[in-house]
């Protein structure tokens, strides 16, 4: 018995290195004065965070879901940030020695590596304590968001050209393979992709792209990654993200890719994609945001058409006809899908142009405190949401966004996985047929394996009708 586990133990080592690592850009022009409060940040109580995103990186491409799966592989991975003339170095100490080449960090994960660390620098030193003040009002979580964008240098005065993608990251193959010739229909018409940086959906897209931005000679070439530090250790950044950005929570995420995106694309997914298209939906649906044009497409090759068919009964039981509306629902065309979207761009380049708005980010859209506030999803929070008919489309909306929400906290976080493991499953109420149509979607949910990518699949809610 000894034996075996001594065995088993051996067969769970990885190969781990050393390094020392000196960034390229974005962090080595720092005064003495930044680098020490980088420093300090980085080793005070944020350091497990960063330990934590920093490994997600370093383990780009994972196929695990499981966020304390490349903690358990790496159980004496460090991270240090220190401080010298030239500005600021990373130490890393028994890091995953697939994250090197030849004893070399590979350069994509590096620059990721350092994005980990500029930002959560930001969210310490930007975004710290004495400024919870400025978070309590919308327009002070807005400034947030875009101080978080500028500081990671994506916001860029060009022409509109940014695809945003959502969906799974646990899809089938043919899901996937569709996800692909759309990026690549995009990467041709001269698109630039940004997805929410995982496996799945959220890599296909990007992938396709580069093939059609090779083709097309484009050089300048836009492959955003938004995340946030609960789910990133869930959904690694794939390895052709190159420009990556850590939101400081699930909301100003969100709120990132409404206010950087001129249009979004929808694939396949599971709850996080559904959380998605009804944020965005209840922002649409405010009567200050009814002639906003926000090119907003469905698409799924044709084994997907059921799985839209059941979004869209859902959405029009719940929201309405008005919510169905504002997006278009395309099966197996990607050309079509990519006309339309260009399409669509252009009357956003038209309208920003008539209203005097930029065209790296969005001001216009009206987006009420309720939804830029973060939800911590514990089981009396979930409980007491409010499904009900009769209330104002973007209310409803704002609770249903919930859910779903605490859903994936406790399919893919690890706090909300601890809440689950110590409570029991979340419980969810409310009218009766809003609830039987919650209930069939996340059934229809599990049983086609969107919410795990492997083992079995043990629901973190309850339904209660």
């Amino acid at each position: 018995m000894e034996m075996k586990s001594k065995e088993e133990t051996a067969a769970r080592a990885l190969p781990v290195q050393d390094a020392r690592i000196y960034p390229r850009g974005g962090l080595d022009v720092l005064s003495r004065a930044e680098v020490a409060r980088l420093r300090d940040a980085s080793s005070g109580g944020m350091h497990e965070l960063l330990r934590r995103c920093a490994l997600a990186v370093l383990t780009s491409g994972s196929a695990s879901d499981d966020p304390r799966a490349a903690r358990d592989l790496y159980p004496d991975f460090d991270i240090q940030v220190a401080q010298q003339d030239r500005g600021v170095r990373i130490d890393l100490s028994n890091a995953p020695a697939v994250a090197f080449v030849d004893g070399e960090i590979i350069r994509g994960i590096s620059e990721l590596l350092f994005s980990v660390v500029r930002d959560l620098a930001y969210m310490a030193i930007e975004l710290g304590p004495e400024y919870a003040s400025d978070l309590e009002t919308s327009e002070g979580i807005t400034n947030a968001v875009f101080g978080v964008l500028r500081n990671a240098r994506i916001l860029q005065p060009s022409e509109p050209n940014l695809v945003v993608c959502w969906g799974g990251h646990s899809i089938s193959r043919d899901e996937y393979l569709y996800t692909k010739q759309v990026g690549y229909e995009l990467g041709l018409r001269g698109l630039d992709i940004c997805t929410g940086c995982g496996p799945g959906a959220m890599k296909g897209p990007m992938k396709g792209a580069t093939i059609a931005h090779a083709k097309q000679r484009k050089a300048n070439t836009r492959y955003i990654g938004i995340t946030e530090p609960g789910i990133i250790a869930a959904e690694s950044p794939n390895p052709i993200v190159n420009h990556l950005v850590i939101m400081p929570d699930i909301e100003k995420r969100l709120e990132a890719f409404v206010r950087m995106g001129h249009g979004i694309i929808v694939f396949p997914g599971g709850v996080g994609t559904a959380e998605e298209i009804l944020y965005l939906l209840g922002i649409l649906l405010r009567e200050e945001n009814k002639a906003l044009p926000f090119p907003l497409i469905l698409s799924g090759p044709a084994i997907a058409a059921p799985y839209f068919e059941q979004i869209d009964r859902f959405i029009r039981l719940t929201l309405g006809e008005q919510a169905a509306s504002r997006y278009e629902i395309i099966i197996g065309d990607p050309v079509t899908v990519a006309r339309r979207m260009t399409q669509g761009i252009k009357r956003v380049r038209e309208y920003r142009l008539a209203h005097k708005d930029s065209f790296f980010f969005n001001w216009s859209v009206e987006i009420p405190a309720d939804y830029q506030q973060p939800f911590v999803p514990s089981h009396e929070a979930m409980a007491a949401l409010d499904l009900h008919h009769g209330r104002p489309a973007p209310e409803l909306a704002a609770d249903l966004r919930r859910a779903f929400s605490g859903i994936v906290a406790g399919n893919v976080k690890e706090d909300g996985m601890r809440r689950i493991e110590e409570f029991g499953p979340f419980k969810i109420h409310g009218d009766p047929d809003m609830m039987q149509a919650l209930d069939a979607l996340l059934r229809a949910f599990v049983e086609q394996r969107r919410m795990k990518i492997s083992g079995e699949y043990r629901p973190c809610y309850q339904v209660v009708t």
